[in-house]
């Protein structure tokens, strides 16, 4: 009797199982499932459910998973769609009008294209970021060392444009025959050439993908290199305020020989004086910070303080065409050519002044 019930317990067992595996297709020895023993299917979730019934929905789960956009790169991204429209419509007032090819126009025009490339570069980015796989190597050396190089020829096309207004005021009776269109295009090529150098270094090996504790605030550049290139900005910066300081004074000397109308003189000078003061304060505004903490910080520091000095950096690019571009008078007329067909009286009589080099 003992031995009859316990051949029929068996036999139920054994069918139960059978009709189990064939309903689901699920094989116990299967070493390709991760069965858990420890989890109840119980559970109000039916994730661990999914996981240890269902291994073949999981990839297709993870993958529906979306990243979280964060309101840091909306703006940077924003940021960059504003530069690059400015920048475009400079470099096509600037391609479509024959006047404008002075040196002092190719400066404006080379400050625009680097200015175009880093805006084109942090809407990129944020596409590497959230559309594409930015574990590829590839992909990251590609957007960090595109905005190194879009971001550092801004910078040096901003300096050599103050030097090119010094050298206007300082040998103003020989500048035209020394300053010619062919060494300003030799100056802008070693701009570009110094700075697309730099751009490559990280592409070169010189970057921390693997060795995450040497990377700096911007992944994956080196925390040595990051100091390099800070340091190199600050020295610009000096240099920048020195050249601005003797333009001050040459301008202010030149007002006190020619000076005729001298009330009109004295306001216009400083009215100069007073654009050259902004024109610094929104440089070191927009740059220092960000420079300041890329020497003091590195990756282990909270990533909300380097987009809090990266978006006033990268808000340099938006404030240049408006300083560099936007505020010459010839380039006003052009615009207002191209838009309107004609040009208001008060800007083809308003003289030139201190405040418009």
């Amino acid at each position: 009797m003992v031995l009859s019930l316990a051949a029929a317990a068996a036999a139920m067992s054994s069918g139960g199982g059978n009709g189990f595996n064939s309903s689901s297709s699920l094989d116990p020895f299967d070493s390709s499932m991760s069965w858990s023993v420890s989890e109840d299917p119980s559970n109000s979730s039916s994730e661990p459910f999914l996981r240890t019934l269902s291994p073949d929905l999981q990839p297709a789960t993870t993958a529906g998973v979306v990243q979280e956009v964060s309101p840091w790169d909306i703006a940077l991204c924003v940021t960059g769609t504003l530069i690059s429209c400015e920048n475009a419509l400079v470099i096509a007032v600037l391609f479509y009008t024959p006047t404008l090819r002075a040196p002092m126009f190719i400066l404006i025009g080379s400050l625009a294209v680097s200015d175009l490339l880093a805006g084109l570069g942090l809407i990129l980015n944020f596409v590497f970021t959230y559309l594409i796989d930015k574990s590829v190597e590839f992909v990251t050396l590609l957007s960090v060392g595109l905005l190194i190089s879009a971001f550092s020829a801004s910078v040096f096309n901003i300096l050599a444009i103050t030097v090119d207004r010094y050298l206007s005021l300082y040998n103003a009776l020989t500048y035209h025959t020394e300053r010619t269109v062919t060494f300003t295009y030799m100056m802008v090529i070693f701009i570009w050439v110094t700075c697309f150098t730099l751009g490559l270094l990280p592409a070169l090996g010189w970057n921390c993908l693997k060795d995450p504790s040497t990377c700096s605030i911007c992944r994956p550049v080196t925390k040595n290199n990051a100091v390099v290139l800070a340091v190199t900005f600050l020295l610009v910066f000096a240099l920048m305020m020195q050249l601005y300081l003797q333009i001050c004074k040459i301008a202010f000397r030149h007002a006190q020989q020619i000076a005729v109308q001298h009330q009109f003189m004295a306001i216009s000078t400083t009215k100069g004086v007073s654009t050259l003061s902004a024109i610094l304060c929104a440089f070191g505004t927009c740059w220092l910070p960000f420079a300041l903490y890329s020497i003091v910080a590195d990756s282990s520091y909270p990533v909300i303080y380097t987009y809090a000095t990266v978006l006033p950096a990268t808000c340099c690019s938006v404030i240049n065409p408006v300083i560099y571009a936007f505020r010459n008078p010839d380039i006003q007329k052009s615009l207002w050519m191209a838009c309107c067909g004609c040009v208001p009286s008060n800007l083809s009589l308003r003289p030139r002044t201190s405040s418009d080099v």
